[in-house]
This record gives C-alpha cells, structure tokens and sequence, in this order.
C-alpha cells in the first residue's frame, strides 16, 4: 500500500461536503461528505451506489443540488467541464469514450503537453502494447487496450488530480499489475494526487492507505486499507459482491445507477446493458474474469423518461398551499365510479382531497395525480409500468407507487377499494407510510388471509361483500363507511393533542411462554423507558423491526426468537430472512435471548404435517398445536441466529437460560429437553465470534425467573443509561 508522509500544508486536493445530485426523482448522492488531503484515496461500493454520479459531479458533468465541491481551495461547482479540466483535474471515465476514427498517436498528441513530467514515450514505455496499436484506430483496438488509451490521455494532462473511475476494468491480469504499479509511483512521487473509483478491492486496497465505502449515494465509512483488505466478512457485508442497489434494499432506495443524459442528446427511452465484472469475491491476486462470460451475463435495462408522455419525475406538492390532504387511491379506468363516490363523501365532509390514479392502461383519468406522474417513480421510468405484459405493469406501477409515497409527507390518509389486483398495488405503498396515518382498503380479499397485504404495518380492511364492480345498494354502503370512517380516524387524529414523552420508545418481543420474563423486565423499565411489547407472531417481529428501521424505536429487548423456529420448520408464526436485519443496518445495541425456541406453532392438530406426526406435542388450546424442536433442528437454528449476530456492529448481549427457554422448558414440564437446549447453545457459542462487545453469556436460570430478568435489565441499562439498576429497581 502506498506509504507517502503528506507535506502539504494548505488546503486539501479535494474536499466533497454535503453532496447532493438528483436524477429527475432519484436521490443519487445524499450529502457526501469526502476528503483527500493528498496522496491516493480509493471510493469502492456496490454497483448503483452512486460512484459514478460522484466523479460526474466533481467534472460538472452533472449539476449537484446542493453542497461545496473544492479542489485545492477553490470551489468547482458551477464550472463547466472544460474550466475543471483546464484547472487541473485529469479524468478516465468509466466506459472510456475514445474516438473511433482517431488512431492511438492522435489520441496522445491531441492531448500532450510540451514539457509535462508524461509525454508519449513514457505513456508507450508505460503501456507497451499502446506503442504496438499506435496506427491502429479506436475501434480497431480490444476493451483492454482502449483503457490503456483513456488512462493514457488523462495522465498526458499531467493534472494536479486525477480521477479514475473503474481504471482497471477489462484489463488482463498483466495490464492490472502496471496499472496498480504505475498508481503506487504517482503515490510515492508525489506527481499527482489520485481519487480510484474501483471494483477490485485487491487493488483499492494496495494502491492507498485508506478506502472509502459508497452505500447508498453516501460515504458509509472510511476504514484502512490494509483492514479492509484482510476482513473478508466486511468486504461481503458492505461491497455485496454480485449484487445491485436494488437487489437488497429492504426499505426505499434511491436509484443511482441511472446516467445523466449528456445535454443536447434525446431524453426518451434507451437500453443500457449493465455489465458484473467481479462475480465472486475479489482479492489482491484475483483474475479478471473473461470478458464473453461477462457478455453473457450481462442485463439490459431502460433508462430514461418516454419522450412521449410528458413525464415529470420531480417530487410535486400534493397540494399547492402545501397543505395536508387525503388521498383516495386506485385504478381509475376499472373502478373509476367508486373511487370518485369515496372522493365526494371525504370533500363534501370538508377535508381536502386528490385522486391517484394507478391505472396502467395510459389512458387519461382526470386525476389530480395522474399515473404517469407515479409511474416515473419507478426505477426504468415509465417504461417499466407501460408495457405490453399485464403482470409486469402491475408489478411496475406497485412499486413506483411504493417509490413515490415513501417521498411523502403531506399524507392525512389514504382510502381505496378494488379486488386482488388493486389491494396488491396500493398496500405496499401504504405499508411505507408511517405508523398512526390513517390507511384503509375496501377489497374484496378482505374477508380472508390478510397478512401479505397489512404486513407489520396498522392498514386496516374492509370487505367489500360485492365486488368492487359499479354504484348499487350494497357498494353504496360499504363504500360510504369506508369514507366516513376515514373522515372521522383523519379529523380525530388532527384533533388529538400531540403525544409527548420524556421516555425513548424500546422494543421486547414476548410469546404466552416467556410472559413473566417480559412483565419482569417491563416493569424494571418502566420508569425510563416506554416499553412497546411485539408479540412473536412473524408479523409481530416485523412490525418491530419497521418501527427500528423508521427510527421510532431507539432500544430492543428481542427475548423471544422463537419466530426463527417456525421460519425454518414450517410453522404458522414464521420471520423472515431479515430477522434481526433492523438492528444491524442502524447498528443497534441489541440485548436478546433464545425465548421459545422449543417449539414449533402449527394450527389444530389435523394441520401438522405429516412427516411431524411422531413429535412430541403440547396442545396450547384447540387451534394452536406446539411441536417441541429437537436437538438436530436447535443446531441449525443456534447456527444461523449466530451467523446474524455476527453481522451486528454495535455491542451484543445474548443471553442463554440454561434453566430453560420457555415455561414449558422448565425443570419437569412437557418440553424439558436439555440434549436439545445444549444442542442450541453450543452451536450459538461456537457460531458466535466473541469479542468484548460481543457477547454470548449463559445464566443458570430459567428464561422467566427473576434472576435472568434482571440480568437482562443490567446489561440494558448498560447500553443506553450506563448504570445499573438501583437498588429499589432492583427490589422491585
């Protein structure tokens, strides 16, 4: 790695604050913050982290909305490209823009500077196979060799900065070698200061002291080079290697993989085919991986707005007064009658009101809030909602809708009514609303399993009894409640004094069998804390971790893991695969316990499956039938709730009743298995890395005995007061 002492005593070569560029209504970069004071500094992230959109805003190739841009004290934004180039800054951009009909000399004598440290025959001696292609035009020359030439034609500037993006993309594994080399001589010369954008970690890492992680349109850390290099499970939690931006995003994303259309050129659809170069984890000493594989793994994607539509992807005011209204929602070409007699009830009851359209059929509507205007949102632009596949629209217009209400904050509440179809659209861009915003559904499906539509959020259902086809008696009615129950849920939430409190919200998950170690660890807490408890029903975790997620909770006490079990064995109450996902992308100091891992939740005993016949089993009441888990199966899940604790970076405290998990773990009752508890807990502490602030601790009492409550509270307190309990809490 490039070991250089930094002399320089002015200001820094490059300094970022506060960075914010927007595609349309992509939030690209949200308030970078970068420094590189000399030297060699490497930018790495995932693809569509917005890496490319940085180099771009530093050139003034695309307008920044915000924030302070300075190269050496002097501030670039607002600079053309050619006054940036002119001051110093050298460029490779990624995807080389060569001329075609120019030869590789044209090339470098069109841009070499008389008497610069670079000239030609340093650049040949440098790239030996430049000097062999020299006549050769740059069409004529192979993906490897025009990067040669682009990286070329920028040191030939001999700039004060340069800055690559992706320099060693398509380049043979010998071409890399001189590549990081050459950066390694820049660094210990002194000639320039650099700024790598790169995808090979191995040579992020080796050709400068410290490398910047890119998440999100963000600067997510800076962390040594040399520690990023050796921490393998830090390079696959934050760099994601084989993924995309929108692959992995739980919660609203910005889209920035989108490029700024260069001025002049059109502004209607294109296909963009986007390209993996690194489908497994990288290391210093990976090979490239051959370019016809990479061709055809390839996809290709649209971007752009149609030039026919009139699309405007900016965010518009719900209301120009800036006011708060409601909003009815919904497919304004099939339930368009309906949807307007909801809109009437609410207007006429003197609250404001706009119209959403969501059709998918392009015709006009008349809405306030058009489809077209919603379909921007998503991530190929309307063109990802308008096609010729009905189910592919649907899927587009469901998350643009997503897309566009997780952006608003003027929402009194939100009504709408339709079948299957609808309920599928609207219910996950209500789901992105927050918690107490009145949201309501008129549907059809309303009348049976709702779980994939309310999801962890306060959505509320109302069934239709007939369809949501035209006005009639009974449309009339159920139409008219659902109106008047918003009106009345809207004005009494406005009329409400708004709720304060001293206490910060935490979070405990509790099951009927861990009762009296929540009611135990609540009460110790009550005083400091507004304790909010999720029962571990799979939506029950969920719903805790949204409000972690939002920021509405700011500690967790997650004692009952036990929707894991039913995860993993087919149980009715299951988590999902980010479990534990909340707290470890707002790095919480998370407390938590085994609670009810010994069991399995089936319905009425006909309902378990049939290769479970021979279980044990415990009849809780006649529609809940619990199977104990066996050690085999406690192995598996010790393993992976280790796996996720792993991925935790703030302090953990995980604790293991070695008394028993549940009430009916306890010493002589029903599910009293220790095989299967020490199957657990090994795998959890063998799993498990422990450090200082990671910690796996044994108690010997049950999970509701008072000593393990207490336990719990202490290291609680630990993390968010301090101090341990007094000794009246104590008593209590």
């Amino acid at each position: 790695m490039s070991e250089r002492p930094d002399t320089r005593t002015g200001p820094a070569a490059l300094e970022v604050r506060g960075l914010n560029v927007y595609y349309g209504a992509s939030h690209a970069l949200q308030g970078v913050d970068l420094r590189l004071e000399s030297g060699v500094l490497s930018v790495v992230g995932r693809n569509g982290m917005g890496k490319t959109t940085l180099c771009k805003a530093i050139m003034g190739l695309v307008p920044a909305a915000s924030g302070a841009v300075s190269f050496g004290g002097q501030s670039l934004l607002g600079r053309s490209p050619a006054e940036i180039a002119r001051m110093g800054i050298g460029y490779v951009p990624q995807g080389r823009r060569l001329w075609r009909s120019l030869t590789v000399d044209e090339h470098l004598k069109m841009v070499e500077k008389k008497g610069g440290a670079w000239s030609s025959e340093r650049i040949y001696s440098t790239f030996p196979r430049l000097a062999e292609r020299r006549r050769n035009g740059g069409a004529q020359l192979s993906g490897g060799e025009q990067q040669m030439l682009a990286i070329a034609r920028a040191l030939l500037a001999n700039p004060r900065l340069l800055i690559m993006d992706e320099p060693t993309e398509g380049l043979a594994p010998v071409i890399v070698s001189q590549v990081e080399s050459m950066l390694l001589q820049l660094a210990s010369e002194g000639e320039m200061d650099v700024l790598v954008i790169e995808q090979n970690i191995g040579v992020a890492c080796a050709v400068a002291d410290r490398v910047a992680i890119m998440v999100n349109g963000r600067i997510n850390r800076m962390v040594p080079a040399r520690e990023l290099a050796a921490d393998r499970d830090l390079q696959q939690r934050m760099l994601g290697v084989g993924r995309h931006a929108h692959d992995d995003t739980p919660e609203p994303q910005p889209d920035a993989s989108s490029e700024a259309t260069p001025k002049g050129q059109p502004t209607g659809p294109r296909s963009v085919r986007i390209y993996l170069s690194n489908p497994k984890t990288p290391t210093r000493w990976s090979q490239p991986v051959p370019v016809p594989q990479i061709e055809r793994a390839a996809r290709v994607v649209t971007t752009g707005q149609p030039t026919t539509s009139g699309v405007e992807t900016a965010l518009r005011p719900l209301s120009p007064s800036g006011e708060q209204v409601v909003l009815v929602a919904g497919t304004l070409d099939t339930k368009g009658a309906e949807l307007r007699y909801m809109r009437d009830q609410i207007r006429a009851a003197g609250l404001p009101v706009r119209m959403v359209d969501l059709s998918t059929s392009g015709r006009h509507s008349g809405a306030e809030i058009p489809a077209h205007q919603v379909a921007a949102f998503h991530p190929r632009g309307a063109a990802g909602v308008f096609t010729d596949d009905r189910g592919q629209s649907v899927a587009g217009m469901t998350e643009a809708f997503r897309r566009w209400m997780s952006r608003q904050d003027g929402v009194l509440g939100i009504l709408s009514a339709g079948g299957s179809g609808g309920t599928a659209i609207v219910a996950p861009a209500m789901r992105a609303l927050p918690v107490g915003v009145p949201k309501l559904i008129v549907s059809t499906v309303a009348s049976g399993e709702v779980a994939k539509y309310v999801g962890p959020s306060d959505i509320t259902m109302m069934h239709s009894v007939a369809d949501v086809q035209g006005l009639n008696a009974i449309t009339e009615e159920v139409l008219s409640n659902a109106a008047q129950a918003m009106v009345c849920m809207v004005k009494a939430r406005k009329a409400a004094p708004a709720r304060t409190s001293a206490k910060p919200a935490i979070g405990l998950t509790m099951f009927g069998v861990t009762t009296p170690a929540v009611q135990q660890i609540a009460k110790a807490l009550a005083e400091t804390f507004d304790c909010l408890v999720f029962h571990a029903t799979g939506i029950g975790g969920q719903a805790m971790e949204k409000l972690i997620d939002s920021g509405k909770i700011e500690g967790v006490i997650d004692l009952t893991t036990t929707e894991v079990c039913d995860m993993m064995f087919g149980g009715v109450f299951p988590a999902t695969e980010d479990r534990f996902g909340a707290m470890i992308r707002r790095r919480m100091p998370y407390v938590g316990s085994v609670g009810a891992l010994d069991m399995v939740n089936f319905g009425a005993p006909e309902t378990v499956p049939e290769k479970y016949r021979a279980r044990t089993f415990y009849e809780h009441n006649p529609q809940v039938t619990l199977m104990r888990t066996t050690p085999e199966e406690n192995a598996r899940m010790g393993r992976w709730i280790g796996a996720r604790l792993n991925e935790m970076e703030a302090p953990v405290r995980f604790f293991l009743p070695e008394g028993g998990v549940s009430a009916l773990d306890a010493r002589g009752q029903p599910f009293d298995d220790p095989a299967a508890r020490h199957a657990l807990f090994t795998a959890l502490e063998d799993t498990v890395r422990q450090t200082s602030t990671r910690r796996v601790i044994r108690r010997p009492e049950n999970i509701n005995d008072p000593g393990f409550a207490a336990a719990v509270v202490t290291a609680f307190r630990e993390f968010h007061d301090g101090r341990p309990p007094t000794r009246k809490e104590a008593r209590r």
